[in-house]
Parts: structure tokens; sequence; C-alpha cells
């Protein structure tokens, strides 16, 4: 009789394997959208149905890791689903590449020192998922790309002309023998 079942379970098993064949793959679930707001910034916006806390870091073609969402006590913050994470763009520097932005969503807030150090221990690798990660409660990993360009210099400052009226841009610009209200110190 213990042959039969034997038999039996096999059948069953193999028909099983044969019926896998039909399945569709698992679509991957995106948590989180870049935004580009600027040649070299972007914006993170976590979508609908997220856990309630996230922490950015990104880690360029250079190897080198950024944490973008630090905070006075170093945890993850509040990540409002369809909002840019802490209402801000974040500046990519041109010269570092291409970056991976590593979004850490979570159950609870986790303090960001350790996820530094273990995605620093994990630099190496191709992909970081929740399970290459030892933290407390639920945790999940969205991995995106973002590509900074060169693009407009960025401005500074400028110098203001009567009326209050900028009338060049510090001398760095074609106009900067434009005439403009100088201040002095007063002489003691």
């Amino acid at each position: 009789m213990t042959r039969w079942t034997g038999l039996l379970t096999v059948m069953v098993l193999g028909a099983g394997v044969v019926g896998c064949d039909d399945a569709k793959p698992l679509a991957k679930v995106t948590r989180a959208q870049v935004k580009r707001t600027g040649p070299a910034t972007m914006e993170i916006i976590p979508v609908e149905g997220q856990l309630p806390y996230c922490m950015l870091f990104t880690m360029s073609e250079k190897g080198v890791i950024r944490q973008l969402t630090l905070t006075r006590e170093n945890r993850s913050i509040r990540c409002d689903p369809g909002r840019p994470v802490a209402n801000t763009s974040f500046r990519v520097p041109v010269q570092e590449g291409k970056v991976r932005i590593y979004v850490f969503f979570s159950d609870e807030r986790v303090p960001a020192g350790s996820v530094a150090q273990q995605l620093y221990d994990l630099r190496d690798r191709e992909r970081v998922t929740a399970m290459d990660l030892r933290l407390p409660g639920r945790i999940f990993v969205e991995t995106l790309e973002f590509t900074p360009e060169t693009g407009e210099p960025e401005q500074t400052g400028g110098i203001v002309g009567a009326g209050g009226v900028v009338t060049s841009d510090g001398g760095t610009a074609s106009d900067a023998g434009t005439p403009a209200l100088t201040v002095e110190p007063l002489a003691n």
C-alpha cells in the first residue's frame, strides 16, 4: 500500500509542476516614484498603501552613500502617500554620476544609523532587499535610479540696486558692469 501512496504522490506533484508553467509571473509592486524637478534635483513620492515611515539613501556610481532624510533623532520619518518625502527636492551631485535610491518603508520609526551601516556593508551587491537587513518590524525596500544632468549654473545671490531691485548676479553675468547701490561700512 505504501508503494501506491508513493506513486500517487509522485503523480500529483508531477501534475502540479506542469500546471505551474502556465502561471503568470508576479508583477513588481511599485512603492515609490522618482520625479525630476530639475537637471540634478528630484523628489521621491510614495504611492498609496505603503507603510507610514520611510528613509532615503543614495549610492552613486562612484560608491558615495548619502542619507537624505537626516533628522535630529536620526530615525525614519513620516511619509505620506502622493506627497514628496520630507516635502522637499533632493540635489544629486552631477560629478558622482547615476545614483541608486534606496527607499526603506517601515511600520515603526527605525534608527537610520543601523540602516546606513548595513547599506555600507552591502554596497557591492547589485540589489538590496529587506531580507538582507537586520531591522525591527515590517520593512519594504524600493530601489529607484536617477541620473543627474548638468544644467544652468546655480545663482547664489545678486547685487541689490535702488528700490530693492536685483541689478546683477554678483558679477558672474555679462552685465557685471551695471551700476548698483553699494553699501559701505561707516568709518569709526
